[in-house]
């Protein structure tokens, strides 16, 4: 018996079809698609990653802005009070003390329980960014905000150097008064920004206006029992703030 074989070749030839690149090579074939493939995972790789570094960026930042040890300044000042007459200085001048902490154009003032006189103790927030100024009286439990007086609030880096001198040596000045006159509550404290609504959060909270810009120039004053005083400075010189209910 005689056996014929056909060249594979030959029979498709004569068929007259073509075979496909997928069935001649499948390990070709199938090589582009495991291309793009592993180059979208790639990318996806890539984007994760720096995802995550960008990430770990900023919560770095954040860690150490707000949770480094920041440096407090002390300071002390004796003043006289120009305003009460008295010619020649008394054997005694009254004291001011008080902790400033200053950072991103933020100066939180600590003013404590003052001695052998009236006044309460207060933390004092500048903002400078904002041009607000926040007070917290410790005794009332309460906050009052008012527009930064940039006439008598030193910029950070001059409060820097004067709480850098006065670390160093005492300091002796006057004292200039502040009358200033509770205007209106403010029920959400979130617009003053996040610092001042950090102060205030949860404590009754109010509007001030200086009395000399009230209409009639605020001529009419207040009884002792409806207002409170704070003794503090941010200048070279002591500010006697004195805040009254309208």
């Amino acid at each position: 018996m005689v056996k014929i074989a056909f060249n594979s070749a030959l029979a498709q030839k004569a068929l007259g079809k073509e075979v496909p690149a997928a069935v001649k090579d499948p390990e070709v074939a199938s090589a582009p698609v495991g291309t793009e493939g592993s180059t979208g995972r790639c990318l996806l790789t890539l984007l994760g990653i720096a995802f995550i570094l960008s990430g770990l960026i900023v919560g770095g930042a954040c860690l150490y802005r707000y949770f480094t040890p920041k440096r407090m300044y002390h300071g002390a000042m004796e003043f006289r009070d120009v305003s009460s007459g008295a010619e020649s200085q008394p054997y005694y001048l009254p004291r001011v003390e008080e902790e400033v902490e200053i950072s991103d154009n933020i100066a939180v003032i600590s003013v404590p329980p003052p001695r052998f006189r009236p006044g309460d103790p207060a933390y004092i927030l500048h903002d400078f960014n904002r041009k607000l100024t926040a007070y917290l009286d410790l005794t009332l439990r309460t906050c009052f905000v008012i527009p930064l007086n940039t006439s008598v609030v030193l910029p950070p880096q001059d409060l820097i150097d004067l709480f850098s001198q006065l670390m160093s040596d005492s300091y002796r000045s006057y004292l200039v008064h502040e009358d200033l006159v509770v205007t209106e509550r403010i029920d959400d404290v979130k617009p003053l920004g996040f610092y001042i609504r950090r102060l205030c959060d949860g404590k009754e909270t109010y509007r001030m206006q200086r009395r000399a810009s009230l209409p009639g120039g605020g001529i009419q004053k207040r009884s002792a029992d409806e207002c409170f005083t704070i003794h503090h400075f941010e200048n070279k010189f002591v500010t006697e703030t004195r805040i009254c209910k309208a």
